[in-house]
Parts: structure tokens; C-alpha cells; sequence
């Protein structure tokens, strides 16, 4: 690791410290292009900073001054280990710092799961390295939360390291055929032709993993399969890393099925976000119940994801977190009438 010193110096009121980089080339990119990673440092930390040859001074009071350092050190460990500073991995890492989690970002960031063309795909929130452990850890994972978590991919990824391990022989990815507002009897074309579209995203995330000249063979041999949920009755599969994605949209029968389905030497992996069910009113979530049909099973864990470990565009967590406000408005309007509030009023 490249080496830094620093030095305090402490006055009532503001504590000054100093970090020095002794490689130039390290210092750049620690500023980032055109000094960006020091703007967007400077806009999320109360102390001050300021930069002078390869010289960091901090100025504020003790408790900023020690966080702002963990931070730089946590930065310079990152591009250390190769990783590319950009403001999003700057504000990932203080909100990992400002949280209490026990990981840090230079292990949370650095979590290589698998690489092509130049590509790496890894972790980038605490809750996304959770996920992925417990992948690794237990034979059935749920990863239940929000859009933009990385539950799919995520997944995804593991499966093809897995394969390419040789850990496991195949990879069957699922989905329930379940319409969001369309009816499939209405499209055009063959059954298969009417079904590829929902198993189209679970394509497009191989394709990011896999050199897709590679897939029509893999899916050929048997290697890879993607097929409606449907076709996994009175299946039993062994050897294999099998995901079912949009989970929210089974019955409680059909999650019954599917986890039946697990053989020797499998792994299975459930994703699903409940507040998006798309089943026919009053038709119950698969995934909504299983928690408390499993819950306590050994093998068998449950990761939540939230709207913190969205990795899309920033504003996508702050529409998930201004729905689930509404949905909780919503509900707190539909009370019974015994129990809403009382209102003041003159009687008639």
C-alpha cells in the first residue's frame, strides 16, 4: 500500500491534520479528473480540506477530522487494489463509514465475482456483500427487495463463477410467465414466442456475462436453460445453480413446487420485490408467505435488500423510498373506521 503519514494538530476548537502521499501518480487519482473525486469530497465532509503537492490537510472539529481520514484511507486502499475512484464510489464509501456497518468499503468494493472484457462485477453496497456471502454459505437464498438492488445479477454472476468452477454442472434460470397488466392470449405468435419476452431480461444479463457466441451452444448441451416456471413441475435437479427471478409473482403452491425441485449438489436462489406483485387480486404472493413457512430452517436465508443498495441512478432509491412513504399513507387512510383518529366537530 502506498504510504501516508500523518500528523495532528489541535487547537479548542478545530483539530488540524495532515496525510502525505508519496506517489504522485497515486495522488491523481485520488483527486480525480479535473479534481472531481475532491469536489465530491469536499461537498459531503464538515471538515475542510485542502491540497497542496502531495500534501492533504484536514481542518475541523476532532470527530469530522478522524472520520475524513478513515475516508482517504479507505480511498487510497481502494486504488491500491486497482479500483477506479468515482463520485459514486466516494459516496458509497461514506455512507458505508457514516452507518456503523462493520465492513469496509475496501472490502465491500474490491469483491471480485467475475471479470470479462475488461469488466468486473462485484458488490457495491454492504447489503449487496451480504447477499453474496450468503450465497456462497447456504443451499437456498432468498434476495428480497426493491428494482436496482443487483438481486438478478448478482445472482446471476455467481451462478456462471460457479459453472465456470466447475462447482456445479448446469444453470436454470426461471421465471412465472405472470402478466403485469397484458395478456398473453392476446399476443401474437407461438407460446414460446408469447413467453420469450418475460424471460428476455435473464437473456440480457447472460449475454453481459458470457461471450454470446457461447450461449446457443451452452443452452444446446443442456448447460444453461431458461424456461417459465411451469416447466420445473415434477422436475428433481441435481448438479445445477437455479434461479427463479420475479418471485413476488407465484402462488404460495408454485414456490412449493420450485423449492421442491432442489437435488444433490444444488444451489437455489430466489429474487423477488413483494411490492410489486403483479398476480390477480387476491391471489397470495409465493413470496410474501414463505418467509414465515422457512424461516429457521437451517441451510435456508432470507437477505433484504433496501432502497440504500440501489446501484441504478441515484433518484431510482428515492422513488422506491417516496412509494413506500405513499403505500404507507395509503394504508394508514384504509383503517377501519373504529380505528381511525376521531375528529373534532360540532354535533347535529
Amino acid at each position: 500500500m502506498t504510504e501516508t503519514f500523518s500528523s495532528t494538530q489541535q487547537t479548542p476548537e478545530r483539530v488540524q491534520t495532515k496525510l502525505t502521499v508519496n506517489d504522485p501518480h497515486v495522488m491523481v487519482k485520488l483527486l480525480g479528473a479535473g479534481d472531481g473525486i475532491l469536489r465530491a469530497l469536499e461537498k459531503s465532509l464538515v471538515s475542510d480540506v485542502l491540497v497542496r503537492g502531495n500534501e492533504i490537510t484536514i481542518s475541523g472539529p476532532a470527530a469530522e477530522n478522524a472520520l475524513a481520514e478513515r475516508i482517504f484511507t479507505e480511498l487510497l486502499e481502494l486504488i491500491e487494489k486497482g479500483e477506479t475512484l468515482t463520485e459514486d464510489v466516494v459516496r458509497r464509501s461514506i455512507g458505508m463509514l457514516t452507518s456503523g456497518e462493520s465492513e469496509r468499503p475496501a472490502e465491500v468494493l474490491t469483491l471480485n465475482i467475475l471479470s470479462r472484457r475488461g469488466r468486473t462485477i462485484r458488490p457495491k453496497t454492504v447489503g449487496q456483500k451480504r447477499y453474496v456471502d450468503a450465497i456462497d454459505k447456504h443451499t437456498i437464498v432468498f434476495g428480497i427487495g426493491p428494482a436496482g438492488t443487483g438481486k438478478t445479477y448478482l445472482a446471476m454472476a455467481k451462478a456462471v463463477q460457479s459453472l465456470q468452477a466447475k462447482e456445479i454442472t448446469r444453470i436454470i434460470l426461471t421465471r412465472p410467465a405472470v402478466e403485469a397488466g397484458e395478456r398473453l392470449g392476446f399476443l401474437p405468435g407461438t407460446l414460446n414466442e408469447k413467453i420469450d419476452p418475460y424471460l428476455r431480461p435473464l437473456y440480457d444479463a447472460l449475454h453481459d456475462m458470457i461471450d454470446p457466441e457461447s450461449i446457443p451452444r451452452l443452452m444446446t448441451q443442456g448447460t444453461i436453460e431458461v424456461a417459465p416456471l411451469a416447466y420445473m413441475r415434477g422436475r428433481s435437479l441435481n448438479d445445477a445453480f437455479i434461479i427463479l427471478d420475479e418471485a413476488q409473482n407465484t402462488t404460495p403452491e408454485q414456490m412449493k413446487m420450485f423449492l421442491t425441485r432442489l437435488g444433490f449438489g444444488s444451489k437455489v436462489v430466489v429474487t423477488g420485490d413483494v411490492t410489486q406483485v403483479d398476480l390477480p387480486g387476491g391471489t397470495s404472493s409465493g413470496l410474501r408467505v414463505v418467509r414465515d413457512i422457512l424461516e429457521g430452517l437451517d441451510d435456508v436465508h432470507f437477505s433484504l435488500l433496501t432502497s440504500a443498495d440501489v446501484v441504478r441512478h441515484r433518484l431510482v432509491g428515492e422513488i422506491v423510498d417516496a412509494y413506500a412513504k405513499w403505500d404507507a399513507e395509503q394504508q394508514a387512510t384504509q383503517l377501519p373506521h373504529n380505528l381511525q383518529p376521531r375528529r373534532a366537530g360540532r354535533r347535529r
